[in-house]
């Protein structure tokens, strides 16, 4: 069964995907300036929600509508630093 294992592991095309061709610079320029932006804006929120909690004075309402803000720029952010992190393996593992 290992012998098997081996011959079709050896069967299979690793090499870089056929036809495939490097990204262009703007692209990569467009996508830097995107993550970019939404980088900025996630921390601008997690600001805003931070001073909103601060002056809620206790309002369960206002600290839960601020914690929830906090939250979800958080949680955005990490999805733009993965989407970077994955977009550049990418574009270095096509090149």
């Amino acid at each position: 069964m290992k012998q098997l294992l081996y011959t079709i592991a050896q069967e299979i095309n690793v090499s870089p995907l056929p036809n495939v061709q490097a990204t262009d610079d703007k692209v990569q320029t467009i996508l830097n300036i995107t993550f970019s932006i939404t980088g900025a804006i996630s921390l601008l929120v997690i600001t805003i929600a931070g001073f909103q909690y601060v002056i809620s004075q206790g309002n369960p309402q206002a600290v839960g509508k601020a914690k929830n803000a906090i939250i979800y720029a958080c949680v955005g952010l990490g999805v733009s630093i993965l989407a970077i992190s994955i977009v550049t393996f990418v574009v270095r593992g096509v090149n």
